[in-house]
């Protein structure tokens, strides 16, 4: 029963609601009053600066030439209800960091744009590196596939837009200039040629059928190839040729017309040439951008020495909010000016890219681009980088090439999207969820793995957003209970995952997932029940994927833990196929990390981790060279001081260790 507040009672709480209203009010002008005037005192010198809401949130990191008169311009003009002035709303304070330069600016920016992930940038991740090929500094150098840092002692060529397009690269290579790919620890032990000589691949540096001066000439004539310099090697190895031949040496001219017939079938076979005199030879990337439906791809495609390599598209977030904000960074810019938003991709992508990433002298472009920013990328490259937007002749039809791929790979994205949020959608209803964004659901599964009890391991794999989060995966070492208890194990990795949080949840501080899948029928399901009761938890959450009839694939289905009936979705659900996709996520992840598990319980390899200096190259070397952590126990050690990285003392503490 409620009791009703008399009429003084009343008028205090309206009065103590309007006071804090007002106090609110009061504070929150006094902090804009204060930005202000930090914003007049900023210095007209060039710098970089960073907004952030009154929750410590980064809202948005730009550069500028004249940092006064850029952040200014935020303040001084009504922007509305549009998302810029959502932004300028929300700023609470700001800080600036004042630089020497402009290209200083734009690498300090973007380096704080991957680092802060700011509300209002658009932002371009790419976990995976470009691969290289690699010429590998020796007596006889070798080609090989190379993803990593760049190493100066060796020579690379690239980057290339994948790992077909640098093997496919080395196949032409041994096509023509028959240079030799084998580690260098078989190239040391070969007493006679391999098959890849009896093919015509290799020349056999290793059991000396060539010589240094002619091996080092083929490695010296595919340096220029991949350069691009084909015409002018043509005419060098066809002088060379007729000499040989005016010198009574046929067997050399005939070597060499062998490798002028190779080299011309390859550059026949090229679909994509360099035919235009005036870029030939030179290093060129392709970027293309297109907008669509709140998302975007720039398709980068790269030429190099004239040979077109393929291309990839890239895929920003962030999209709808940067790209309302202004590209340039000049004096007297107007931050709400106009700025098409393919042009605010494109100028995100290349200073974003190419920062870490290996930039050529030309790059062609699908729209212009501010000449401030290639004249800060020149700066930081250390060599003139030039856009050309409307390009002819050969350039002209690699920008036709590179925007049919950008909305090819754009229009596949949004349809994998769409049915990404249809799966969603179709889960949500067959399980009654009530969620307001289906962005935000978030299911969490867990499977049980091991080998008759051995090397026992449980997996969480998590799906938001429509897609699987790898980066928030999590493997739990099963320990103390009776081997093959897959029960047991359910209870431990249940307890260990949702113990804490269920104390978070009990506070208010965190949330659970809207479902906890669990592999596994009624026993499984059982399980979770106990723990959740344990913990306090909501057992609505809880859902088993049991073995249909059978044990066939699509006649699977879902057990609660609250009591509710089974449900089966159906062979061609759109809600199954989501779940068999977490649930067989989840297996994968599991069996993984019990094999590799049981492997190293298996093979003692941890026996050598455990030795401090130890660690993954070396021991790769040591068990490579000595076949085994028995072999390597077996050897002495003088035997382990010559294995490449490990020094005499290392030797001496590996010996100790396991003996």
């Amino acid at each position: 029963m409620t009791q009703s507040l008399s009429p003084e009672d009343a008028a205090a709480a309206v009065l103590a609601a309007a006071e804090e209203v007002a106090h609110a009010e009061s504070a929150a002008a006094a902090g804009r009053a204060a930005l202000l005037a930090e914003v007049a005192q900023l210095p007209a010198l060039p710098g970089v600066y960073r907004y952030f809401d009154a929750h410590g949130a980064v809202l948005y990191v730009g550069k500028a030439k004249n940092l006064k008169r850029r952040v200014s311009s935020y303040f001084q003009k009504d922007h509305g209800g549009t998302r810029i002035g959502v932004m300028v709303n929300r700023i609470a304070r700001m800080e600036t960091t004042v630089v020497r330069t402009e290209a200083e600016a734009l690498l300090l920016e973007n380096n704080l744009i991957k680092a802060l992930n700011p509300r209002f940038n658009i932002l371009f991740r790419d976990d995976k590196s470009y691969p290289y090929l690699q010429l590998v500094s020796h007596r006889f150098p070798r080609m090989a596939y190379y993803r990593g840092a760049v190493d100066k002692k060796h020579h690379y060529f690239g980057p290339y837009p994948s790992a077909w397009a640098v093997k496919e690269s080395i196949q032409l290579l041994q096509k023509v200039f028959r240079l030799r790919t084998c580690e260098d620890t078989v190239f040391a032990n070969r007493s006679r040629p391999c098959l890849l000589y009896q093919i015509r691949r290799c020349t056999a540096p290793c059991v000396g059928l060539i010589s240094d001066a002619d091996y080092t000439s083929d490695v010296h004539n595919a340096e220029r190839f991949l350069r691009g310099e084909q015409q002018e090697l043509l005419d060098q190895l066809q002088r060379r040729m007729m000499e040989h031949a005016e010198a009574f040496e046929y067997e050399k001219a005939a070597e060499l017309r062998n490798q002028i017939q190779a080299l011309s079938r390859v550059l026949q076979q090229q679909s994509v040439e360099e035919n235009s005199a005036s870029s030939a030879g030179k290093d060129v990337d392709v970027l293309a951008v297109k907008v669509q439906g709140g998302r975007a791809c720039v398709n980068l495609a790269m030429v190099r020495g004239g040979r077109h390599l393929g291309d990839r598209a890239h895929f920003p977030t962030h999209v709808e909010e940067g790209a309302v904000l202004g590209a340039a960074e000049d004096e007297g810019d107007d931050v709400a000016a106009p700025v098409p938003p393919e042009v605010r991709v494109l100028e995100a992508f290349i200073a974003q890219h190419y920062l870490d990433s290996a930039v050529p002298p030309s790059l062609v472009v699908s729209h212009p681009v501010d000449a401030a920013l290639m004249e800060a990328l020149s700066v930081h490259a250390g060599f003139k980088v030039s856009a050309q937007h409307q390009p002819r002749e050969q350039r002209r039809v690699w920008l036709q090439m590179a925007q049919t791929g950008a909305e090819l790979a754009l229009a596949r994205l949004l349809a994998q999207e769409g049915s990404q949020k249809a799966r969603t959608l179709a889960l949500a209803e067959a399980l009654g969820l009530e969620v307001q964004d289906l962005d935000t659901l978030r299911i969490e599964c867990f499977d049980i793995s091991h080998t008759a009890g051995e090397a026992t391991q449980a997996s969480c794999v998590v799906f938001e957003n429509h897609q699987m989060q790898s980066a928030q995966y999590r493997r739990f070492n099963i320990t103390g209970i009776t081997p093959g208890d897959d029960y047991a194990a359910m209870r431990q990795v249940l307890t260990r995952r949702y113990g804490k949080l269920a104390e978070g949840v009990a506070a208010g501080t965190a949330r659970m997932p809207d479902v906890v899948l669990v592999d596994g029928g009624r026993g499984q399901v059982s399980m979770a029940r106990e723990v959740f009761e344990e913990l306090g938890l909501d057992l609505s959450l809880i859902a088993g994927v049991e073995k249909g009839e059978g044990r066939k694939v699509g006649l699977e289905e879902l057990v609660f833990a609250d009591g509710r009936p089974k449900v089966y979705l159906g062979a061609d659900s759109a809600a199954l196929m989501l779940v068999a996709q977490i649930r067989d996520e989840a297996h994968r992840f599991a069996i993984t990390g019990m094999r590799a598990k049981r492997a190293s319980v298996r093979t003692g390899g941890s026996r050598l981790e455990d030795i401090p200096g130890v660690g993954p190259k070396k021991r790769a070397r040591l068990l490579q060279r000595f076949g085994g952590v028995r072999g390597v126990a077996q050897a002495a050690v003088d035997e382990l001081a010559s294995v490449e990285g490990i020094s005499r003392d290392l030797a001496e503490e590996i010996y100790r260790a396991l003996h």
